[in-house]
């Protein structure tokens, strides 16, 4: 199943290189497992989101190794996929962008063409195959329709898909700049938050963190080794002790100050579940 990476440093601009090349699980690494496209969504220093993607896994990407380098942002958006709506093309690979927001998405839903009469003019922003993308959609709708709020706009759209169309997962991560919302649903697929502290040698349970060294950089990149931060992932990527798997249902919003607030959003289950076949590879634990 494809896996999905945020960050969010709040106000600072940083570097995420250790999450996505060199821990020891890596977006790199996973994409030797979900190879059919990768990509980076971060902003740049006036707040525009720049997305970075190819329909290659990261691991032979030179342009995705390139933006994990040096990409500098308040906030990230990655994604490693193994695709199962929409073919393995530039329009269907994640991240997506709508409204001065970047988003990626794990799971899948089906049903496609009665979600499409319920975006109207807003599936116009579609330029791809993807539920992925139609569902992105469907929170922007929501969130004008709330006034601008995202997480209104991501519960809201979750809520009405689990409803009315047959679903695998919701799990998707939306960025704007220096903010993060992060949607767990249902709870067959894993998606986990880590908040760092500042002075950052540690996670919040005390263990040393950022530690692992390799060829590529240098862990201890000041800018990330320094400022606090916030991070959603769909696997513990550094496998520290700091990590917690969020609840299904559960919305995370962390804020420019980097408060994080979350509540159970969608406490039902979708009302037509499509089980994850015992026999997958890439089910997540």
């Amino acid at each position: 199943m494809c896996r999905l990476f945020g960050l969010t440093a709040g106000n600072s601009r940083v570097r995420a290189t250790f999450w996505l090349l060199d821990a020891p699980d890596s977006l790199e690494e996973q994409s030797h497992r979900n190879v059919d496209g990768s990509g980076i969504g971060f902003f740049d220093a006036a707040g525009v989101p720049v997305v970075d993607k190819q329909p290659e896994p990261a691991f032979r990407d030179e342009e995705f190794i390139h933006e994990a380098r040096q990409a500098e942002s308040s906030a990230f958006v990655s994604h490693v996929r193994w695709a199962t709506a929409g073919g393995r093309t530039l329009q269907n690979t994640h991240p997506f962008v709508m409204h001065g927001r970047i988003m990626a998405h794990n799971g899948g839903f089906g049903e496609l063409p009665r979600l499409e009469e319920q975006l109207g003019s807003y599936a116009s922003l579609v330029q791809g195959d993807t539920d992925s993308e139609r569902y992105f959609a469907l929170i922007t709708q929501q969130a004008d329709a709330h006034g601008g709020d995202v997480g209104a706009g991501i519960t809201a759209a979750a809520s009405w898909i689990g409803a009315n169309l047959p679903v695998s997962a919701l799990n998707a991560i939306v960025a704007a700049p220096g903010e993060l919302w992060a949607l767990r649903y249902p709870g067959q697929h894993a998606l986990h938050i880590l908040e760092r502290q500042a002075g950052a040698s540690r996670t919040p349970s005390g263990d040393k963190g950022l530690h692992v060294r390799s060829s590529t950089s240098s862990i201890h990149a000041p800018a990330l080794h320094e400022v606090p931060s916030v991070v959603i992932a769909s696997e513990q990527l550094d496998g520290e002790s700091g990590w917690r798997m969020l609840a299904p249902g559960e919305l995370v919003h962390v804020r420019p100050d980097l408060s994080v607030h979350s509540a159970i959003v969608i406490p039902q289950e979708p009302e037509r579940l499509v089980p994850l076949p015992a026999d997958n590879p890439n089910i997540d634990t």
